[in-house]
């Protein structure tokens, strides 16, 4: 697997599309469908990733030959972190060691970069994704509710993979 930094509007708007796919397939049994349209709005819109650009976030195509297979976003933070924010593998590739090699390329990255930790925040109904992380070495440090507007709120455990663990 390699990954493939996203920089044009073209390979955005592919990334769009993805992730809306992903996000009504994967989220249906957990936030309304209203959420999952107001957060994908608000996170993952062409714009909103546009903008994210201006704020150190890299987003990356998960690629098997010609085949994309998911896409990451990442962002180093100022306390010397790596915050993992997006981590999607398409349902027909999950289960078959994607995750493993992602995270690979997150500890090489978090290693050249000195970071002291990667870390996360995972929906506390994704039972398959909290299993996925666990199964990565993250442990859970704490759990939040964040407000994001509308009325809605994300209701969230906060994973992390410390450095001795690269």
């Amino acid at each position: 697997m390699e990954t493939k930094i996203v920089k044009t509007d073209e390979e955005i708007k592919d990334l769009v599309k993805m992730a809306d796919g992903v996000w009504h397939e994967a989220f249906a049994q957990m936030i309304t469908t209203e959420q999952i349209d107001y957060m994908l709005e608000k996170f993952l819109s062409f714009d909103a990733i546009k903008a994210s650009f201006e704020t150190d976030y890299e987003y990356y195509f998960l690629c098997d030959g010609d085949m994309t297979v998911g896409f990451i976003a990442i962002c180093p933070k100022s306390d010397n972190t790596l915050f993992l924010s997006k981590l999607y593998i398409l349902s027909e590739y999950r289960g078959k060691g994607y995750l493993g090699c992602t995270f690979d390329f997150l500890k090489k990255y978090a290693a050249n970069k000195e970071l002291s930790s990667i870390w996360l925040t995972v929906n506390k109904h994704n039972g398959r994704a909290i299993a996925a992380y666990k199964k990565m070495g993250m442990d859970i440090i704490r759990s939040e509710v964040t407000d994001i507007g509308s009325g809605f709120v994300m209701d969230d455990y906060v994973f992390e993979l410390q450095s001795s663990k690269f």
